[in-house]
């Protein structure tokens, strides 16, 4: 099975420090899933909306990376362009002590604990919904 493309939308004034744990993992020998940062770290100029989707489109699905404040943070933009151009994505706890999902999340998103065989199992496809 080919590796998946993975986008990771996470909060960058707060979580930096696990999106590089994350990309990490995407290192291993026995990945199913690779990624290129396209995180936004500068503000971007005219269309930003545009921008994001051409991003999140040349993606396979999407990981949501969840910290104390992902609630309010910038993910939020990201999540409802994936949820309008249907992307698939899953809300990953990043944080032990307190990860909270983003506003923009649905009711029946889960959010799903962060093991190197859940995480393998979720970028198969198993989701709850």
């Amino acid at each position: 099975m080919a590796k998946q493309r993975v986008f990771i939308s996470f909060d960058y004034d707060y979580d930096n420090d696990i999106k590089i744990l994350l990309a990490g993992q995407a290192k291993l020998e026995d990945s199913p899933f690779d990624f290129t940062d396209a995180s936004v770290k500068e503000h971007l100029t005219g269309d930003w909306k545009d921008k994001v989707k051409r991003r999140l489109r040349n993606c396979d699905q999407a990981i949501i990376l969840c910290g104390e404040h992902t609630r309010n943070a910038g993910v939020n933009e990201e999540l409802k362009i994936m949820q309008e151009i249907s992307l698939p994505y899953f809300l990953l706890s990043g944080r032990k002590e307190k990860s909270l999902k983003p506003s923009s999340a649905l009711y029946n998103d889960s959010m799903y604990k962060w093991e190197w065989p859940n995480l393998k199992a979720l970028i198969g496809g198993a989701r709850s919904k």
